[in-house]
């Protein structure tokens, strides 16, 4: 009898183990802080987070560059500033800013990159800019994974997989064409080559899990979501704007998008934002699935700076406990 009570223990030990594995049960630390001020908030949540690992490496940053609209509609000049210089002072070997534009298809990365100003503030810095729209045929790799909703699976630019790390910024808005949030994990349209854009947005239900997919390309070293301006309906170029004031940052894509529409639920957005469980909305759940990050909202731990930054997180940790309730 005892032999078998061990039996069944062991058995259980390993299936709770084997769960832990296959839903990322390890807690996501996600940074925090309370500021209307970019440079500082970026600055204040990576080194909140501790991370210092781009030394000897080759770092791609992934920008919000859908369109040239001022943010929240895209990355923020002074963010984007600030994440090549966190890059550069711990003695990255090759900082270099990769995009795709155009959230309707007809709109040219180049004529981004160019009313945006990235030209000139790249080469101040000494950084490269790939505009992945000029990318050759044989640069882009294809991925097919089991199970997807992609009919023949997508195409990403090479360079992001090539890249030693990938930092993604990403800003705080909802989505009207079918994202209904565009954060961390909706930032992977813009690897992936801009013809298989007619299959995921003609993909209306399931254009969301696709959005999820796309992530199982990559894995990005850092994640910073510029919440200062938030859009809390409409999007992705234009909507209704709201102050975030804060900036959001974590190496889990699933919990910094969880802990960025807990943001807009307290902000006050739309019905979809508003009316479902976070972890209810098929980008996170269908990452949950892929095991992209966690699979719970009581995995998040957020981390502050300040009595203020505090102060917002406490009321973020309810709206996440009241969602995994």
């Amino acid at each position: 009898m005892e032999r078998r009570k061990f039996i069944m223990g062991m058995a259980g030990i390993l299936f709770a183990m084997d769960m832990d594995k296959k839903t990322n049960a390890t807690p996501a630390r996600i940074a925090l802080v309370r500021t209307r001020k970019r440079s500082e908030g970026v600055r204040e949540a990576v080194k909140l987070l501790g991370i210092n690992s781009f030394k000897g490496k080759w770092v791609l940053i992934k920008p919000n560059f859908n369109s040239a609209d001022p943010p929240p509609a895209s990355t923020h000049n002074e963010t984007l500033e600030e994440i090549i210089k966190i890059c550069q002072e711990s003695g990255s070997k090759k900082v270099s800013i990769g995009e795709r534009s155009g959230f309707a298809g007809f709109i040219k990365t180049e004529d981004v990159l160019r009313k945006k100003g990235i030209y000139e503030l790249a080469e101040s810095y000494g950084v490269e800019v790939i505009n992945f729209d000029e990318l050759k045929d044989t640069q882009w790799i294809k991925f097919k994974p089991e199970g997807s909703h992609w009919m023949n699976g997508f195409k990403v630019a090479e360079p992001v997989i090539k890249a030693d790390s990938v930092v993604a910024t990403c800003c705080l808005k909802t989505h009207r064409f079918g994202g209904v949030f565009t954060m961390s994990l909706k930032l992977s349209v813009g690897i992936v080559k801009k013809s298989y854009m007619a299959e995921l947005h003609s993909s209306f239900f399931n254009m969301r899990k696709m959005i999820a997919e796309i992530n199982i390309a990559y894995n990005p070293s850092l994640i910073v979501l510029d919440g200062v301006d938030a859009f809390v309906d409409g999007g992705p170029e234009k909507g209704v704007l709201k102050e975030g004031n804060v900036i959001i940052a974590g190496t889990d894509r699933i919990a910094v998008d969880a802990v960025g529409v807990a943001v807009l639920k307290e902000l006050g957005s739309n019905k979809k934002i508003m009316k479902t469980k976070i972890f209810e909305h098929d980008q996170i759940k269908r990452a949950v699935e892929l095991g992209i990050g966690i699979s719970s909202p009581s995995l998040i731990e957020i981390i502050t700076p300040d009595e203020e930054s505090e102060k917002y997180a406490r009321k973020i940790r309810k709206i996440l406990e009241k969602e995994g309730a």
